[in-house]
């Protein structure tokens, strides 16, 4: 499988240029959007007092992250007690470490894997496949950018960028036969061919939406039920979780349980949300007789005390924000070149990851705030794509015909008398370029405005110079 950053020589811009240009994946990614935000709208207006359960979401995370230490203690300590084995790993190189040492301690040779966000950040899959251990995707989407050598373009919605047709012609190259281009029969595909991965899987690896620090339990949000086959089927299960996936109780699950579902994919109520407390016990029917939690650090806790991006870590990964954000809309997810796409992955992103990879990120943005909107736990990730370019700029990044063109803005707005020579002069130059009253430019720093945009005119008189005639009025 590739990996989301194999594009990374180039910049935000050329991949945002290429990704454009897919007339398909654009329409794709706007229909999928558009029927999420508009599922969304509609079951958080009949929900009722909205606003209400996201400050309450916004207040649950933000005293959970003020207080992870003491949180994550306790979370370790009951999984512990009810024969858990915990190992926290400070990056992804550990993580893997430990995920490959318990597989091979079982001389185990294949894996099944439910959907997990942190399973794509340390590219678990490709460090498993390097040591000759088979990795199995099962949920729907997974499966399908798997079979594409692709990684996902969407948090909820992986193969976002798919047609049916893309699909029917993987399935065919991996054994179907005859499949027409109908979701009953590509499911029906999937279905058979996972079902005997399934049974034959010594190892399961599923992801995790949150950790109840008051019970250690593990819950994990899914519409397929194929983590419940994962974490019950094979003897061991590993859980891969992000360090600040806790909730101190399970009252605070009630409030996630309607925020994360109605924001994710506009569901009143998720289809399965299912709840492990340890492994199997005596008593039970079934269940893995042996469980590993692996706790992810890998720059979580640089933010920690930074009154600027601490409130990252609040993030419920439901992908509301990727549904409204007008960039994510017209470019998709591998546009990015990170694991977390959209506006979190924007901001998200060049803090996991320190140096210039995803150092151009904030500024694939507009800036218009949809995104702080559609948040269910309420993050200002608008302000933190701001404070992300401030610390750019002031770290020396940036163009420098940019720095020199702000200078002279400066300048000009610095003295009166400047002002108005410079809109005269403006007047002047801007007069040939223009065509019915707009600007138009093939060349020149007007040309990546006017090729999309219109940049009317400047009128012949400004309000300044026409006001002494309107107040003698």
């Amino acid at each position: 499988m590739k990996h989301a950053n194999s594009t990374s020589h180039l910049s935000v811009k050329e991949r945002a240029k290429n990704a454009v240009q897919d007339e398909f994946l654009r329409n794709a990614v706007r229909f999928t959007t558009d029927r999420l935000r508009n599922r969304k709208q509609a079951v958080t207006e009949s929900f009722g007092q909205w606003e209400v359960w996201r400050e309450r979401g916004e207040q649950i995370r933000a005293h959970t992250i003020a207080n992870l230490d003491a949180y994550l203690a306790q979370f370790i300590e009951r999984l512990e007690a009810v024969g858990v084995h915990v190992h926290f790993a400070v990056d992804s190189s550990e993580a893997t470490d430990a995920v490959l040492s318990i597989i091979q301690s079982k001389k185990a040779r294949k894996v099944v894997k439910s959907k997990s966000m942190v399973s794509e950040e340390i590219h678990i899959n490709q460090h498993l496949e390097a040591n000759g251990i088979t990795v199995v995707e099962t949920d729907l989407g997974e499966y399908i950018i798997q079979l594409a050598k692709e990684t996902p373009s969407h948090i909820i919605i992986p193969s976002i960028h798919k047609s049916r047709e893309q699909i029917r012609d993987l399935f065919e190259n991996a054994g179907a036969t005859q499949l027409t281009t109908e979701t009953r029969d590509l499911t029906a595909f999937a279905r058979r061919t996972l079902r005997s991965e399934f049974l034959s899987a010594e190892i399961g690896i599923t992801g995790c939406n949150f950790g109840i620090a008051e019970t250690g339990s593990v819950v994990l949000f899914t519409n397929e039920g194929n983590a419940d086959m994962v974490m019950n089927l094979p003897p061991t299960h590993i859980v891969l979780m992000g360090m600040e996936r806790i909730l101190p109780t399970l009252a605070d699950l009630e409030v996630m349980a309607h925020l994360l579902p109605k924001s994710a994919t506009g569901q009143n109520v998720i289809t399965y949300m299912s709840m492990l407390t340890g492994p199997k016990r005596s008593a039970d029917r079934d269940g893995a007789t042996e469980m590993h939690v692996v706790i992810l650090d890998n720059g979580r806790s640089r933010q920690l005390g930074d009154e600027q991006f601490q409130a990252v870590l609040h993030c419920i990964r439901c992908g509301a924000c990727l549904n409204v954000c007008p960039v994510y809309r017209h470019m998709g997810g591998h546009a990015y070149g990170s694991v977390y796409p959209g506006p979190i992955g924007a901001v998200l992103s060049p803090l996991l990851e320190k140096g210039e990879q995803y150092s151009d990120l904030p500024y694939a943005s507009s800036l218009c705030g949809a995104c702080f909107e559609a948040c269910p736990v309420r993050i200002p990730l608008h302000d933190m794509l701001v404070q992300h370019r401030q610390k750019l700029v002031a770290s020396g990044h940036g163009n420098p015909s940019e720095r020199m063109a702000f200078k002279g803005y400066e300048n000009i707005f610095a003295k009166p008398g400047r002002y108005r020579l410079s809109i005269k002069m403006a007047r002047k130059f801007l007069s040939p370029l223009a065509k019915e009253g707009k600007i138009r430019s093939s060349f020149g720093p007007l040309a990546g405005w006017t090729k999309s945009r219109d940049f009317p005119m400047l009128p012949k008189q400004s309000f300044r110079e026409i006001w002494p005639s309107l107040k003698r009025e």
